[in-house]
């Protein structure tokens, strides 16, 4: 037997003497391809001793104020024999009673692995506070500038439209907007500014990811295996565009609220959120504690015109709270009594096609908090927040990132680059999330494997195959764009997708599909021919739209940035008017590969081998199934390969110091461990085996 122990936040917990704790840890699951690195107990029971009671404060009486948030995990740590084995979290599950008495608390116990559902929460990509310092004017230039520059920086301005078609027609027989053959400055030809959208670099999302505080108080921070590397160009060089509505960015001129700083609220009672502002613009309301406290507030806003239309939106984390669409004359929002605010960050913006000017001290924001306790009044601190500049006309649009990135939470992006790129991840000892492919974290495994014939129970073991389905397909969801669209019907096959099938004659497998779908639009991009000529120009460009040739929402659209030095000259038109063109030599491309020449490429986001939209006649290799997941699909799939089930008494030694990209030996034969569940009180632990096959 082992001696159990645990700590909750530094306090050694009572444990009932027969009660079984079981671990559990997976890596990479062959039985579900898209869960990574996890590591949890089974619920487990702790007695209701004093002890424990003072732990969970008593969190089956209801009367308590400010009792035990069994919403939050608690830090928690475990030790076998006396030496520290693992740290992680304790969630509260539930309390067990007898005789309307406390008897039990049921727990599971966290591994040091971060859950990222936990700390996001809901969190949108337009609540990072971080994307701000990108922010810059739709204007003329502007677009000219991140169309025709390297993209260095996080902004570029990529060859998509979202309207109109683009052609090359050196004769002007047909259109002319749209028509990209120069015909010198006084022609209508060209690509018009305003059928342009921006895109931002994926790695600028992670970075703001990591400088966010969220609503729990915790960061993240990722390692520089797969994120955070520059020299990682499969993933640095990644854009998403810019594209919030279908159609034309917005001529509005827009204003973020700074409010001045101030300090938290001076009340005559205890238990109350905290109040604070950052330099970005936003409000943070900390954490109500007890039921009888809340959050009063009211939002004015008074224009020096009465005549001026504007609208405001209020977010909180990036989800809209509040809003007022085309209202005049001052305004007043949140005015009623005990509205529920919630703890998060609070963002104003303010939006006007005609600018508006707000004096300095005409907007503002009160808070109250409020307390009905008995005995202690109604009262509370009161903050008002002023808005410390005004919001005069501007000639040029305000391109506001936070108001153009595509709406999609924070969590269900990073699970689709997990998923694109069969990433896993788990926590160091510093609290590092690090991030690895699957195939770099088995090879960062020792190379000498763990002899393991000992220690078995050679009473029972079992052989499984190894994968329960026969077939895997690998798709994009979003696949509704003009030429994808266009693509998909006429080759019976969806654009970027791949479907990997088990050969019917190797054993009798289960007949189900195993579906790995990733909520991203993936596009067909075109390469522009001149009229009447089989020599292609050095443009290509993205129609962002349906098969109506209408403007087109869609999901958020991720892309490869590819600048071409020395191309094709192509006509910038400036604005509508003529006299206005700009010839243009240098321009930045979309494409589905981080490069334009098969024969150079090694990386390109289709998980089928797909044609070269840049030269139709190549088809690239270097594909996200190829790259990511072709190793450990076609081990899987492998006819030799085995799901093998062993039970064993590891000693403290080997489990100490266990990584799941390890190797296990049992016969001279050489596995990798898929799961391991350990008795924590009796070391009996059952293993998962893949055998290693050559």
């Amino acid at each position: 037997m082992q001696k159990l122990q645990l700590y909750i936040a530094g306090t050694r917990v009572d444990l009932f003497k027969d009660e079984t704790v079981s671990l559990t840890q997976t890596i990479q699951n062959v039985k579900d391809i898209n869960k990574i690195f996890t590591e949890f107990s089974k619920t487990f029971s702790l007695p209701a001793s004093p002890t424990n009671n003072k732990i969970f404060k008593h969190y089956y009486n209801f009367d308590i104020q400010g009792g035990f948030d069994a919403r939050n995990k608690v830090s928690a740590s475990l030790e076998l024999n006396t030496i520290p084995f693992k740290d992680g979290f304790i969630r509260l599950e539930g309390v067990n009673l007898k005789r309307n008495l406390a008897h039990t608390y049921r727990v599971t116990f966290f591994g040091n692995t971060i859950n990222l559902n936990d700390v996001l929460g809901a969190t949108q990509l337009s609540g990072l506070s971080g994307l701000s310092s990108d922010n810059l004017t739709y204007t003329n230039s502007s677009v000219l500038s991140k169309l025709r520059n390297p993209p260095t920086g996080n902004i570029c301005c990529p060859l998509i439209t979202h309207t109109q078609r683009l052609i090359f027609d050196p004769a002007n027989n047909k259109q002319a907007i749209g028509n990209l053959a120069w015909q010198g400055s006084t022609s209508d030809n060209g690509v018009l500014f305003s059928d342009l959208k921006y895109a931002i670099r994926l790695q600028a999302i992670i970075a703001a990811i990591q400088s966010q505080v969220y609503e729990n108080e915790q960061s993240i921070t990722f390692s520089s295996d797969f994120f955070n590397n520059t020299s990682n160009t499969a993933f640095y060089n990644l854009w998403m565009w810019l594209h919030r509505k279908k159609g034309g960015v917005e001529s509005t001129v827009q204003l973020q609220l700074n409010f001045t700083q101030l300090n938290d609220l001076v009340t005559t009672f205890g238990n109350l959120p905290s109040v604070s502002t950052a330099a970005n613009g936003t409000l943070t309301l900390g954490v109500l504690s007890g039921s009888d406290v809340y959050v009063s507030t009211s939002l004015e806003l008074t224009p020096t015109s009465n005549t001026v239309e504007y609208s405001v939106r209020v977010s909180r984390n990036g989800a809209d709270v509040a809003q007022l669409n085309n209202v005049t004359g001052p305004q007043t929002l949140f005015n009623s009594p005990q509205t529920a605010l919630g703890a998060g960050t609070y963002a104003v913006l303010i939006a006007s096609t005609t600018g508006i000017t707000f004096a300095a001290t005409n907007i503002e924001w009160e808070i109250t908090v409020v307390n009905t306790q008995p005995g202690q009044g109604s009262g509370g601190g009161t903050q008002t927040l002023s808005n410390s500049s005004t919001f005069q006309n501007q000639s040029d649009v305000q391109f506001v990132i936070s108001e153009q990135i595509p709406e999609m939470t924070i969590i269900d992006f990073l699970t689709s680059i997990f998923r694109m790129f069969n990433l896993t991840a788990f926590v160091d000892n510093a609290g590092v999330i690090v991030v690895k492919t699957l195939d770099s974290y088995y090879a960062a495994g020792a190379s000498d494997p763990i002899i393991i014939d000992q220690y078995l129970d050679v009473t029972k073991s079992t052989v499984d195959i190894a994968l329960p389905f026969r077939e895997v397909v690998y798709r994009f969801k979003g696949i509704n764009t003009f030429l994808a669209k266009q693509y998909n019907q006429v080759n019976n096959l969806e654009w970027g997708s791949l479907k990997y099938t088990l050969d019917e004659d190797i054993y009798d497998a289960p007949t189900n599909t195993y579906s790995v779908e990733i909520p991203f639009e993936h596009v067909l991009y075109e390469r522009i021919f001149p009229t009447a000529s089989t020599t292609p120009t050095s443009v290509q460009y993205g129609y962002f739209v349906d098969d109506n040739q209408e403007p087109y929402f869609g999901l958020p659209l991720i892309f490869y940035a590819i600048r071409i030095p020395s191309g094709t000259a192509i006509s910038f038109k400036n604005s509508a008017e003529p006299n206005a063109n700009v010839q243009i030599t240098q321009y930045i491309i979309p494409s589905n590969s981080k490069e334009l020449l098969a024969s150079t490429s090694t990386t390109n986001i289709n998980f089928g081998q797909m044609i070269n939209e840049y030269t139709p006649n190549d088809v690239f290799s270097g594909t996200l199934f190829a790259n990511y997941y072709n190793t450990y699909i076609s081990e899987v799939f492998n006819r030799n390969k085995r799901l093998t089930k062993v039970t064993a008494y590891l000693p403290l030694k080997i489990y100490h110091n266990l990584e799941l990209n390890s190797k296990m030996q049992i016969n001279l034969q050489n596995y990798k461990i898929n799961s391991i569940t350990t008795n924590l009180t009796n070391g009996k632990s059952e293993i998962e085996l893949l055998n290693i096959t050559q």
